[in-house]
């Protein structure tokens, strides 16, 4: 899709509650050489962490039982490591609590619906950090 594919394969995890959404950002993705899992939401995205290594999340900011910022401070507490490797997909961030969250983890955002370059360029881009 990018045309030159990542140097090499990088293990993603897309987490969003929605799976039409979250296959098609697999597959893209998956068509850019990469490794992609994915969970329904936070809790489910916890679980993959604890197993396997993940080099960026890509994840929803509202979804049930545990959302993104949910996630976010879960993985801060767990995997501190992961904070400067995780991006938020969302149709919108416009309430109070979604923007200040934003705003404080300086966390890049990619808002839907979004074009197949500006996935790949930001994947590409947390990835080269």
């Amino acid at each position: 899709m990018s045309g030159s594919g990542p140097a090499q394969a990088k293990r993603i995890l897309v987490v969003d509650d929605e799976p039409p959404l979250a296959s098609l950002i697999s597959e893209i993705l998956a068509s850019d050489g990469h490794v992609v899992d994915t969970a329904v939401n936070g809790l489910a995205a916890l679980a993959h962490v604890e197993k396997h290594h993940y080099d960026l999340i890509l994840s929803d900011l509202r979804m049930p039982e545990l959302d993104g910022p949910g996630l976010y401070k879960e993985l801060e507490r767990r995997r501190p490591e992961l904070l400067t490797r995780i991006a938020f997909v969302t149709g919108s961030a416009q309430s109070a609590g979604m923007e200040q969250f934003l705003t404080q983890t300086k966390a890049p955002i990619l808002y839907k619906p979004f074009r197949m370059q500006d996935l790949l360029k930001l994947a590409a881009d947390l990835l080269s950090r």
